[in-house]
């Protein structure tokens, strides 16, 4: 495989910097001398930077995507995503904790995102998908997607409830920050997007009505929405919604497995395709913590991990024959691909590895992520990690990398491993007290 040129020197450095005091790890397959731990702080302070260094400069939130290379899509100028640029509101958080910024400076960042937000287009309380970072006006994600999007909505208040939450009993200035996060959060009208039925909708346009007609049941990425659902004090829907909605009147249970390792939930209604991209497991975990997590329907710590194992013991097998598959190289997920965007997955096979499905796949697989993660920052494949950290997708089978980020991708990444080393901000957002009635009137144990 060809790659091009990159600043791996710089890394070095720097890595040599965040070593001090360390002990260098025994594992060392790369031959690096420095420790995991250090090794962690790198790509926690490369992903951190897309959201901060990276920023549309307007609005302080995150672009959709950022390429390297130059080669945007045709107006696609100052476009940020409302449900990445949730998960780089927690990336920020931990830059805070990890010392790459000030507190003064996360919150000055924060409150220029949160007025922002609070002058922006609104559906019925839902953001859409994208904005225009400049003016605040919806951009369309698609055709009839130019209204609110309470998926995306739910990713980005989940970021905002755990910085609410950092900073509530702060300095006055923070305690300020954190009243304005509560008036966004008090306006998302949840229940409205039933439509009067006993599930939610991921869709509403001010055009087209409730013509994308897609509603969120089944196990994938959105158990999120319908725990910030039930957790709204101003708007809130009640159990019956949770269950025949998302639960889909209680089949949402499997009892089949993948590999010899139980799914445990449908992640799909068609048994053929058992198991989804792995951002299943991450998106609304981010600050949902699923380590005790359960109801009637899943243990989730076991739900992720085993989605988490069954990707990693899919690649190992490899049984599509990809160059490069093994114990050092695995993870799929949606990410771009070599047509495109696409959702990787066991059962759909492309020969393409995304960094952060085995990256933020760190509370579950710390063994199998840190492997990965050493293989990733070798010297001999420098050209796969940029100043944001990783690019998004590679393949060996293909002889394809392209130096691309997308901040759905790299958002997750911080977040995930910080919740692997300190559990931050798994225990920022649960600890908001709303979170915690939601959870009990959804009948979670946690």
């Amino acid at each position: 495989m060809k790659f091009i040129a990159s600043t791996f020197s710089v890394l070095l450095f720097f890595i040599g910097l965040v070593s001090c005091g360390n002990k260098p790890t025994t594992f060392s397959p790369v031959g690096l001398d420095i420790s995991d731990d250090s090794l962690m702080t790198l790509v926690q302070y490369q992903t951190f930077q897309y959201f901060w260094k990276n920023a549309e400069p307007v609005s302080g939130l995150a672009p959709e995507r950022t390429h390297m290379d130059g080669k945007y899509p045709e107006n696609d100028k100052n476009i940020i995503t409302t449900g990445g640029s949730g998960f780089g509101l927690m990336a920020i958080i931990v830059g805070i904790e990890r010392g790459f910024i000030t507190r003064k400076e996360g919150v000055d960042r924060f409150n220029r995102i949160v007025d922002f937000l609070a002058t922006a287009d609104r559906f019925h309380g839902a953001w859409p998908h994208w904005l225009n970072g400049e003016t605040g006006k919806v951009k369309p994600f698609g055709q009839k997607d130019d209204g609110g999007d309470l998926v995306e909505t739910s990713f980005l208040m989940q970021g905002l409830i755990t910085v609410r939450e950092y900073f509530k009993t702060g300095s006055i200035a923070e305690k300020e920050l954190a009243v304005k996060i509560d008036k966004l959060w008090r306006g998302v009208e949840w229940n409205w997007y039933t439509r009067g039925e006993d599930v939610l909708y991921w869709h509403w346009s001010p055009t087209y009505h409730w013509e994308m007609n897609f509603p969120i049941g089944g196990y994938n990425e959105c158990l999120i929405t319908y725990v910030l659902a039930a957790s709204s004090p101003t708007y809130a829907i009640d159990y019956t919604v949770y269950k025949n909605g998302w639960a889909r009147n209680d089949s949402i249970q499997s009892d089949g497995n993948y590999l010899g390792i139980d799914v445990v939930l449908d992640h799909y209604e068609d048994d053929d395709d058992p198991v989804g991209p792995l951002f299943w497991a991450h998106y609304s975990y981010l600050g949902l913590d699923p380590r005790k997590l359960q109801d009637r329907y899943a243990n989730y710590w076991k739900l992720n991990q085993n989605h988490a194992l069954i990707n990693y013991k899919y690649c190992v097998e490899n049984p599509e024959g990809n160059e490069g598959y093994g114990e050092q190289c695995w993870g799929l997920t949606s990410s771009y691909s070599i047509n495109g965007y696409d959702a990787h997955r066991p059962t759909h096979d492309t020969g393409v590895i995304s960094p952060t499905a085995a990256l933020s796949s760190f509370p579950y697989t710390p063994k199998e992520s840190v492997v990965f993660l050493r293989f990733l920052y070798s010297p001999e494949r420098d050209s796969l990690v940029g100043a944001y950290g990783p690019y998004d997708a590679f393949s060996f089978e293909h002889h394809w990398m392209l130096p691309r980020y997308l901040a759905i991708d790299q958002g997750p990444i911080p977040v995930m491993i910080e919740n692997y080393r300190s559990g931050l901000l798994w225990k920022l957002f649960m600890s908001a007290p709303e979170v915690r009635n939601g959870l009990d009137k959804l009948k979670f144990n946690y």
